[in-house]
Parts: structure tokens; sequence; C-alpha cells
């Protein structure tokens, strides 16, 4: 179940809501699980086993590690959890490439089917287990807790990724009044406009260059593809955190913010400090750090970037166009680390104009799997297609005039102003008037059956 579908809004939520109100606070968790394992297993009932596996392993070792400190219960939870990531997620990735190297069937492939969120909640009980070893978080937690705090709906699925310290106080005693629930569900429907009114139409725009071919296309149709998917995969993953927060604010949590305008960024180290701001920070506390981050000259620092972003790469999938998208960005941010970065510092237009035109690059790189078809349409928006061009003026204008509006909004909504004036005007009436009409154009959009997937669902 998705949360830009009518299903989970009209339905699933409204029911949840209205249960969730009546229900006694001491008894708000065990009703927010259940709930959460009902989202979870209407959308995927054959995997809610392996998470509700995972959550109780992990919290009768968890006990042991808060209590004990004991290093052999952390390093048994860290390997279990990962092992079953690797299983459903790698293995065949692995295997397939072990057996074009050896030239025979050496490993079997499993052809498991990647259970939903499960990397989110993965890393989200790796940060709890490692912390309870840390000493961050003391005994007191209840196995309800725990797996509500895993499972939780709102970020279950595609995170962000939540330290357990950031609601470990809500969890035990939180508010939730009838104004939180208006100003959540009033931000639910600002991310809501984002993923359906936004991301979606430049989902179909990329779709629709893509399926013209990779072959013939002109520098400029290429070149608007790839800002399309920019935009889409921005505004798809900004719009279910944003919508995220707000179902959590309706519920009483404070679910943290996971997109800072990345666009508006003067060079690699600075975008990600605002893309996916929760999945950063897991990688720096939990794997950069540990390695020595930025402390051991820069060899070390080099190295350890190295290490981070590979794993970032696989992170995202087992592909190998993931593994160079890791690549890529570990080369231009060592690059920046050795002398580009104080460039870039001191020529603000310049580093706006170096990440508008490098970051439409790496999406390319991250959204096309096929290495054939990545270098064809990379070698589009280089002009190295020769005069073979098929896809050119006249479709570059057509497109334009059907989705230049929205690129325009795409442009707008990637700077600050308009979240600016939302926070502003959010209480006023003429504001409430402006999101019932954008609920009203996502309902349908999403009647009409339009291309609605949530891309880090895969992820």
């Amino acid at each position: 179940m998705v949360f830009s579908s009518n299903c989970f809004i009209f339905r699933f939520l409204l029911l949840f809501m209205v249960v969730y109100l009546l229900t006694p606070k001491k008894y708000r968790n065990g009703v927010l699980l259940l709930g959460s394992l009902l989202f979870y297993g209407i959308g995927e009932p054959h995997f809610i086993w392996i998470l509700m596996g995972s959550v109780a392993i992990n919290y009768v070792l968890s006990l042991r590690i808060v209590r004990k400190k004991s290093r052999v219960a952390l390093i048994t939870t860290l390997v279990f959890d990962f092992l079953i990531l690797f299983l459903f997620k790698y293995w065949d990735f692995g295997a397939e490439n072990i057996n074009r190297l050896v030239q025979q069937e050496f490993l079997p492939l499993l052809h498991l089917a990647l259970p939903l969120g499960i990397s989110f909640y993965t890393f989200q009980m790796a940060s709890f287990q490692i912390d309870c070893y840390k000493g961050k978080i003391e005994q007191g937690f209840s196995f309800v807790d725990f797996a509500t705090y895993i499972c939780m709906f709102p970020q279950l699925v595609a995170g962000p990724i939540v330290k357990y310290q950031e609601i470990a106080p809500e969890l035990k005693n939180r508010e939730c009044t009838i104004k939180n629930v208006e100003q959540g569900f009033q931000l639910f429907t600002v991310g809501l406009g984002l993923k359906v009114l936004l991301a979606n139409p430049m989902g179909t725009l990329w779709n629709a260059i893509q399926t013209a071919g990779t072959v013939g296309l002109s520098g400029r149709v290429a070149w608007l593809g790839a800002f399309a998917y920019s935009f889409q995969i921005y505004f798809d993953f900004w719009g279910y955190s944003v919508m995220a927060a707000g179902l959590g604010k309706m519920i009483g949590f404070r679910i943290p913010a996971n997109f800072q305008n990345p666009y508006i960024s003067k060079s690699m180290s600075e975008f990600w400090r605002r893309w996916h701001i929760t999945l950063g920070r897991w990688f720096k506390e939990y794997v950069y750090i540990p390695l020595g981050g930025n402390r051991r000259g820069n060899k070390r620092t080099i190295f350890n970037l190295f290490v981070v972003w590979t794993l970032t790469g696989l992170w995202h999938g087992a592909s190998w166009n993931f593994v160079l998208w890791g690549f890529s960005f570990f080369l231009l941010l060592a690059i920046e680390k050795i002398f580009l970065g104080s460039i870039l510092e001191k020529h603000s237009l310049l580093g706006h104009l170096y990440v508008i035109l490098v970051i439409p690059v790496t999406w390319v790189v991250f959204g096309i799997t096929d290495f054939k078809i990545l270098v064809q349409y990379l070698s589009s928006m280089f002009g190295m297609n020769g005069s073979n061009v098929l896809v050119g003026q006249e479709q570059f204008i057509r497109y334009l005039g059907t989705y230049g509006a929205l690129l325009g909004f795409c442009v707008l909504f990637s700077t600050p102003i308009p979240m600016r004036i939302y926070k502003r005007f959010s209480e006023h009436f003429f504001m409430k008037i402006i999101l019932v009409v954008v609920l009203g154009f996502s309902v349908y959009e999403m009647l009409q059956g339009s291309n609605n997937p949530f891309l880090y669902f895969r992820f």
C-alpha cells in the first residue's frame, strides 16, 4: 500500500485514526503496532514474518546488549540482520557475477523477491543495537516499544531512518490532539502534492523519452529527460518524506526531516548534506567516523570516502550501475576534498552551475540499469551520436509544450520559497483552501490511475 493512493487515505488512514484517537493513551503503542503490521501485510503478506521474526530476535539480543554490554550479542545481531539483507538483496547479484567469472554455474540463484523496506528497517535495527552497546539507549524499553519503533507505518517502508533516541520520549508519552491531526494532515497533503502533481508527471516525461529510444536522441532531448528524472526522484522521495512527517505528527511523533533543498547546493558535498539526510547520517556515524573520518590525513580520508560510497551505492541496489553511481560520487567528493571545494566556496554562481549540470548526469547513471543503454543515453547527452538524430527539435518542442509549466513549478519548488510561504501562512484560511485544491487534484490524478510508483520502495 502506498501513501499516494485513495485506498490508503480514505480507507486505511481514516479507519486507523478513528480507532487510534478513541484508544486510551497507554494502549496506543499497541494499536499503532497492529495498524503498522496491517499496513505492511496488505502490501507484503508473504514477508511480514521476516519483519516480525527480525524484530523478535533483535529485541531479545538487545536486552543482553543493553544490560551486559555484550560484544558477542552485538556481533550476533548485526550478522543476523545483514545476512538476511544480503540473502534477499545481494545473493543473486554476487552469484551471477561469480558464475560469470568462473564461467560455470558455481553458485545457485535464489530468485528471492525483495521484502518491502528491508534496507530501511535493517539499518534502523542496526543503529538501535550499536547505540545500546555504546550506552546511548538505557534499559526500560518494552517489546511493544521496540516493535513500534521499528514497524511504525509512516517510516517503515521508505524511511526516514529514525534513531530510537529521537522518538523515545514520544513512545513513552505523547500528545495527540485534533490540532496535531489537522496540522499533520495539512503537511501530508503538501507531500502528496509534491508526489502526485510534480514527481509523477516528471516520471511520465522521463519514461516517454526513454521509450523513444536511447539511440538517436538529440542532446537537448536527452538533457530534458535527465532533468525530468532528477525532478521525479527528488519530489518522489521528498514528497514521501513530507507525507511521513505529516503522518507522524498526526499520531504524536516528530519524524526528522530527510531533505533540505538539495538542488540549491553549491557542491556535491553540500548536496549530500541536504539529500537523504538520515541515510547520510547513518553512514557518517556508523561507518565513516569509526573508520577514522577525516582525522588521519588525506589518504585515509579518501579511503574512508571510498568505503562509504561503495556501500552507499550498493545500499541502493544490487546492480553495477549503482556501484558506478556510488563511485562517481566518491570521485566528485574526493576531488572537492583535495582542491575543488575551496574554489566552489569562493564562487557561488560557479558552484550552482556545477551542481545543476553534474547532478542530472549522476541520476542518469542511477536510473538506467542496463550498461549498454546507459552508455547510449550518456552519449546522446554529450552529442556523441553523430548525425543519426531521430528524436530531435520537433519532439523537444512538443515535450516542452506539454511539460514546460510543470518543469517551471519543479524549479520553483526546488527552492526554499514555497515551503517558507507554507510555514508562514499555514494557519491562514487561504492556505487551507489551496491545500484542499491540492488534495482534490491529487485525488483526481490517483483516480485516473496515472503513473504512481514510489521509486525508493525498491531500495
